[in-house]
């Protein structure tokens, strides 16, 4: 009995955790305008606010998974949880757009801290004749998050201001927090007594903060071509390390020896990179462009996540019946329509193609993400899990980041630092323009790899 309390508490303990952090990145977006408009923010400054969250997650995301190996996955689990609802808290109190900026970097810290730790403790906790349908509900609560978060987000905004999704944040993590500390007394620690790489966290870490004060640089100082090819210089480095180190953060066996793993971690890097900032943008044409209230632009927004709810438990039924490679393809491409579709929008297009849009890119999500977990999770052995849980945790991180970092660079050189105005909405919708169709081309990217694992036989 006190099994099953316990599987129940841990079922709970990810779900809200992986509801609480779609919905704050999307509830956020939805906000942007009007924390623009309080603290005269331009619409670099706007990027940053999502992109330090990502920046942060990426960084600390291999590495939380690590120390949850190390010192006990529930410890880390709880820990980034007080992190990233006390910064929640702190971030409602901010009195500068730099404020936010930085409290959102420390927020992301925690939220890897929580990410690094949900799957693999739901694959420890779970027997394997019940661990499908335990990852089937934490990834439904995903969805439910960004369903809620552009409106609810934007009902707060409106009623209450952009500052009281930020107290919603804090006593939900304190909530799930508890119910980890009262009903979950097990901890897992399977690499106990191993020691942590702090070389390759450092070097990981310092490669990816160069390589993000590069891009966004690159437009105006000729500086951050050398730091740059330092941040390449030093991935390369990473993967050396990686390696040759007994206890790696990173196992590179598996994306060098199995080949359908390699390439479905790709696919997810591009997907990611391709359709997290379709949001970002969107969010900010139809209140900027539209005229449209926040509660108003949640209430459009929300057709993607609603579409997306509701084909992925056909299309998980359908890479059943046919190979999942094939399923994952097919989403990708609706993807790349989505995304070109998107980037015709003028200021006189009608609802009508935004609603096209986000089916489009809805029932994408839905025909890629299930069947591309399902390869990932089923091309390795049941010791390599949690690595393959957490790899493609990184991946989507990673692919979030080069989306935002893909949209700041264009914002520093198209609209050169300046806010989103009446005066300015040729140069957004230029901006948004490209980048979409930017978007668009690296789905074609992510369609090359996902075709190359079709073929032949898997390499163990």
């Amino acid at each position: 009995m006190n099994q099953e309390v316990s599987r129940s508490a841990v079922l709970f303990a990810v779900c809200m955790a992986h509801f609480l952090m779609p919905f704050m990145m999307s509830s956020v977006g939805i906000a942007l305008p009007v924390i623009g408009r309080e603290f005269n923010a331009s619409a670099l400054q706007l990027g940053l606010v999502e992109t330090t969250y990502v920046l942060s997650a990426s960084i600390f995301l291999l590495s939380m998974g690590r120390f949850g190996d190390i010192h006990g996955r529930r410890r880390i689990f709880q820990t980034g949880l007080l992190i990233f609802g006390g910064m929640g808290g702190l971030i409602s109190q901010a009195w500068s757009i730099e404020t936010v900026i930085v409290l959102r970097f420390l927020q992301g810290m925690g939220g890897a801290m929580v990410m690094a730790t949900t799957m693999a403790m739901l694959v420890s906790t779970f027997p394997v004749t019940e661990r499908g349908k335990a990852l089937g509900i934490a990834v439904a609560s995903v969805y439910a998050g960004i369903s809620c978060g552009p409106f609810v987000g934007g009902l707060l905004v409106e009623i209450l201001g952009w500052r009281s999704i930020f107290y919603l944040i804090f006593p939900l993590s304190l909530l799930t927090w508890g119910v980890t500390r009262l009903k979950i007394k097990t901890e897992w620690a399977d690499a106990k007594g191993e020691p942590f790489d702090w070389r390759g966290a450092i070097t990981y870490a310092t490669a990816v903060m160069l390589l993000v004060i590069s891009v966004t640089n690159l437009s105006s100082s000729n500086w951050a071509w050398v730091t740059l090819v330092l941040a390449n210089l030093l991935l390369g480095m990473f993967f050396v390390q990686q390696s040759r180190h007994p206890y790696p953060l990173l196992n590179l066996d598996l994306l060098l020896n199995n080949r359908v793993f390699a390439l479905s971690n790709l696919a997810a890097l591009f997907n990611y990179a391709a359709t997290f900032g379709v949001t970002f943008f969107l969010s900010l044409y139809l209140q900027y462009v539209k005229g449209m209230s926040p509660s108003q632009a949640g209430l459009v927004l929300i057709v993607q996540p609603i579409v997306q709810t509701l084909f992925s438990p056909f299309c998980g039924r359908l890479s059943d019946r046919i190979p999942a490679s094939y399923v994952a393809t097919t989403g990708m491409a609706l993807c790349a329509v989505g995304l070109a579709v998107a980037s015709t929008l003028n200021a006189g297009s009608e609802l009508t193609l935004v609603y096209l849009l986000l089916v489009l890119l809805g029932l994408g999500f839905a025909f890629f993400s299930s069947p591309n977990v399902s390869l990932i999770m089923g091309s390795v052995e049941p010791k390599y899990l949690g690595v393959a849980s957490g790899l493609n945790s990184s991946m989507r991180t990673l692919g979030m980041l080069t989306s935002m970092m893909i949209i700041t660079l264009i914002f520093a050189h198209l609209m050169n630092d300046q806010p989103v105005t009446l005066a300015t909405q040729a140069r957004f919708l230029a901006s948004m323009r490209l980048a979409l169709l930017i978007f668009s081309g690296l789905c074609v990217v992510g369609i090359g790899c996902s075709l190359g694992r079709i073929r032949g036989p898997n390499k163990r």
